[in-house]
């Protein structure tokens, strides 16, 4: 597939000077091809020429290439072709270009890809980069909630394909260990018994405290007046009041129950950053370029005035001279670049920041361009069950991070024979990875547990199947190949379903390539849903054991063992031994 591409590319440069990426697809079934690309259409607008006569000059370029890496290589026509991959390439209205490869082909890259599968599908685009991913976010003194498992589950599978690509990544988690939440929570947590507090208290003491802070203008003052004091608790490391130890024992609280968590889905962080550890660096900075006009002076306070490049303006350094969440995101971006000196940086939030985000990473773009340069910031939107309830924390109507869990599990225990907690993570993961980030996402724990349709069990259990196939023969990878040699057909004679087996699982390195120039963790989850499909109508027409052609399906099933379990693992998924 990759090389008819590249084929197309220098064909369509040499007739028209473009640099023009050609995209191919699946050939339709009345076509007797394997992939076709829609290219003279695109181009007909620009060229203002007949589609039909650019597929048709396509044509003929594409030959020349051929002929010509023939000459200069010193071999066959048939040969070349087959390298290729492009023997047969035929013209249909009203403008598509149609490629068959041949059999000894498909033989060709199936073979390399099952004796060296590893170095066939590397990717080096970000060998030695150092790149931060800054994701999940939860403030202590508050209750991880859906948005940030959802974070969680896209952020780590974000990482991996950053590390499939070569690069060292740093996972980082930043929350408000400081700020109004904290006072909120502290001004109701102060009447509780401490010897008995557990996170659940704490979340039910925000709720109480914003509702306080909302309704009660003496709780209001007092609450204001408390989050000074917890500045200044943190800020001094003070221990031995009643306030200071209840804080520090509140926050402790807090992170614990993140890392436990955390490490009941199988992610993990590298770096924490509280608040309070970047608030100083962003209150300097703020500061400083305060006097190089980049920040204004407004009624006592520190704004930015984002009106001058199409935003919002927004405070950074309140009237009471104490850091806003915009100050401490300008430490933190310093900070992150100070500790790593990062490559790349990318940022993870709920659409909501969209905004915010554009104003912080603007100021900072005028005293450190290069730093805004290399940040991407990606959002997503709301994760919402059936129904389409809104759900808030600071109402206290929220769903937990735990409870989605617990609803995949409690969906489940109708009876997988399989590790339990295995398969119901490969369904929540699954069920929030397989859509492309950026929109609202309808969570449905029903819907992710079938083993009919798109989901994480049905993945699993098609992984499952391949490795008891392989269980049953005596195959062994090395001694096969040895005894078939170069010249063993594997698909040759076939039937369509090995050839579409194989055609979808040389389309692996491609979509692999895609996933990481878009970060998109979809494109793997959509592409493993398709192989899976695949491996279906292989296994319902294609006996593999104890049958004339048990030796190249054994290949055609290692191979696909091979690229679910990588994929999935992108994906942040383990394949469990039973189902």
């Amino acid at each position: 597939m990759e090389e008819i591409k590249q084929n197309l590319r220098q064909a369509i440069n040499s007739l028209y000077g473009l640099d023009f990426a050609p995209e191919l697809t699946p050939s339709p079934a009345n076509i007797d091809a394997d992939y076709s690309t829609n290219v003279p259409l695109k181009l007909a607008k620009d060229l203002h020429k007949n589609p039909m006569n650019i597929a048709e000059e396509l044509l003929e370029a594409l030959a020349d290439i051929v002929t010509s890496r023939e000459l200069r290589a010193g071999e066959s026509r048939n040969d070349e072709h087959d390298q290729n991959g492009s023997q047969n390439v035929s013209v249909t209205p009203p403008g598509f270009l149609n490629f068959k490869v041949d059999d000894k082909y498909l033989n060709k890259k199936l073979n390399d890809l099952y004796t060296n599968f590893s170095d066939k599908i590397k990717s080096n685009e970000f060998s030695g980069k150092t790149v931060i991913c800054e994701f999940s976010d939860p403030n202590p003194f508050k209750v991880l909630h859906v948005g940030h498992l959802y974070t969680s589950i896209m952020g780590d599978s974000i990482s991996r394909l950053y590390e499939y690509a070569g690069a060292k990544v740093i996972r980082a988690n930043f929350g408000g260990d400081v700020g109004l939440h904290v006072a909120k929570t502290m001004y109701i947590l102060q009447q509780k018994d401490p010897t008995t507090l557990t996170i659940d208290d704490i979340g039910r003491c925000y709720v109480e405290g914003t509702a306080a802070y909302e309704d009660d203008d003496i709780a209001k003052a007092a609450i204001t007046k408390l989050n000074k004091e917890i500045y200044r608790i943190n800020a001094e490391d003070i221990h031995g009041t009643p306030l200071a130890d209840l804080y520090w024992q509140g926050r402790e609280l807090s992170y614990q129950y993140f890392n436990d968590f955390y490490k009941s889905i199988g992610v993990k962080f590298d770096k924490y950053y509280p608040e309070s550890t970047v608030a100083g660096l962003g209150l300097a900075t703020v500061k400083r370029e305060l006097s190089a006009g980049v920040y204004e002076e407004s009624d006592g306070a520190v704004i930015f005035n984002g009106e001058k490049y199409g935003l919002h303006t927004r405070v950074f350094i309140n009237q009471e001279g104490v850091p806003t969440y915009e100050a401490k995101d300008v430490g933190l971006i310093l900070q992150k670049n100070q500790d790593y000196h990062f490559d790349k940086s990318v940022v993870i939030t709920g659409s909501e920041q969209l905004e915010y985000m554009k104003v912080v990473l603007k100021s900072v773009e005028q005293f450190a361009p290069e730093l805004v340069a290399k940040t991407t910031h990606l959002t997503h939107g709301l994760v919402k069950l059936p129904g389409n309830v809104k759900m808030s924390s600071r109402k206290g109507n929220f769903l937990k991070a735990v409870d989605v869990i617990n609803m995949v599990k409690d969906a489940l225990r109708s009876g997988y024979n399989s590790e339990d907690d295995t398969v119901s993570l490969a369904a929540t993961k699954y069920a929030f990875l397989k859509y492309k980030m950026g929109g609202n996402i309808i969570f449905d724990p029903e819907e992710s547990v079938k083993m009919t349709g798109n989901s994480g069990p049905y993945l699993l259990y098609s992984a499952v199947r391949a490795k008891k196939i392989l269980a049953k023969t005596t195959d062994d990878r090395a001694r096969t190949n040895a005894a078939l040699g170069d010249d063993v057909t594997y698909v040759g004679n076939a039937s369509r379903s090995e050839r579409n087996l194989a055609k979808k699982l040389l389309e692996y390195k491609n979509v692999l390539d895609e996933a990481v120039s878009e970060l998109a963790p979809h494109k793997v989850a959509t592409y493993l849903y398709e192989l899976a499909q695949e491996f279906s109508r292989f296994y319902e027409n294609c006996p593999v054991v104890g049958v004339p052609e048990e030796e190249r399906r054994i290949q055609l099933v290692q191979v696909y063992l091979d690229v679910m379990t990588h994929g999935l693992k992108l994906l942040g998924i383990n394949i469990p031994e039973e189902m």
